[in-house]
């Protein structure tokens, strides 16, 4: 196995404890725009270097040798709090006055402590009687893209990758971020509207973990081939059905839940910080 390490800076000490700790005689640097990243081959001990990382708040992942960029085929990420720094749901809740009440739903959800489509249904009744414009401000005033967002999906984009945003918040954003990102596939739930109000309810089936998955699943069976893979980006449990189901499966800044179970975590850096997985 390979290992990357990478941060917004690591300091040469900690790069020769580093390879002290895992017996590497290669080091690396990863040409990266993004965070600092190097790649330790042939490593001889895993012993202690994920505690020791931590600690100095590096992100590392023991990679494959041929875990490289060209063989990804496709990328499927969620929306809130990964594709983007916000939760939508909570800043439209904001501009109604009611962020604690619907946040604390959110969270609760995210953690897998209650149904995701409980807590989409009753966070969305909350807002009912909003003007439908509040959506608009919301995107131009508040959402952010994470970052290195734009970086990662170029990177993959330039090896022939598809990318998927999956996501159980609303089409309105993720329309929008599809044509802003050229991305090649959407998949949300629709806010009903009435006279120029959202209604408190959901227009057509619900997009929750189930359906993240089998839409990831699908487009997996028609884009991979021939040695390729497909790889899974989340933060929360309604995201760990998709994990799965990925290749490879990345938690990004996610939820302790996520974290354990997913295959790779970035905690320090950006989403850049996906492609030197694969360098």
């Amino acid at each position: 196995m390979d290992l990357v390490v990478q941060a917004p800076v690591i300091g040469a000490e900690e790069l020769a404890q580093i390879a002290a700790l895992c017996g590497s005689q290669s080091v690396r640097a990863i040409d990266s725009a993004g965070p600092r990243a190097y790649r330790l081959a042939r490593i001889e001990s895993r012993a202690g270097v994920a505690d020791y990382c931590s600690a100095a708040r590096i992100d590392c992942a023991f990679v494959a040798p041929d875990m490289v960029r060209d063989r990804v085929g496709l990328v499927a990420m969620d929306m809130d709090s990964t594709l983007i720094a916000i939760e939508c749901v909570d800043e439209i809740a904001d501009l109604a006055g009611i962020k604690p009440e619907v946040a604390a739903i959110t969270a609760s959800a995210m953690r897998g402590e209650i149904d995701f489509r409980e807590s989409l249904e009753r966070r969305v009744a909350l807002l009912s009687d909003l003007p439908e414009e509040s959506l608009l401000r919301v995107y131009d005033e508040r959402l952010k893209l994470s970052p290195g967002a734009e970086r990662m999906i170029a990177g993959f984009k330039a090896v022939g990758a598809k990318i998927l945003l999956v996501s159980g918040g609303f089409t309105f954003f993720t329309e929008r971020l599809r044509t802003r990102l050229a991305l090649d596939e959407t998949i949300a739930n629709t806010l009903d509207v009435a006279d120029g109000k959202l209604t408190g309810r959901i227009t057509g089936p619900i997009v929750d973990a189930q359906a993240k998955a089998r839409r990831f699943a699908a487009l997996r069976a028609q884009c991979i081939a021939n040695g390729r893979i497909a790889v899974a980006i989340g933060d929360g449990a309604n995201d760990l059905p998709m994990l799965r189901a990925a290749d490879i499966s990345i938690a990004y800044r996610a939820k302790p839940l996520v974290r354990a179970q997913a295959m790779y975590a970035i905690d320090y850096c950006g989403l850049d910080a996906v492609l030197n997985l694969f360098a």
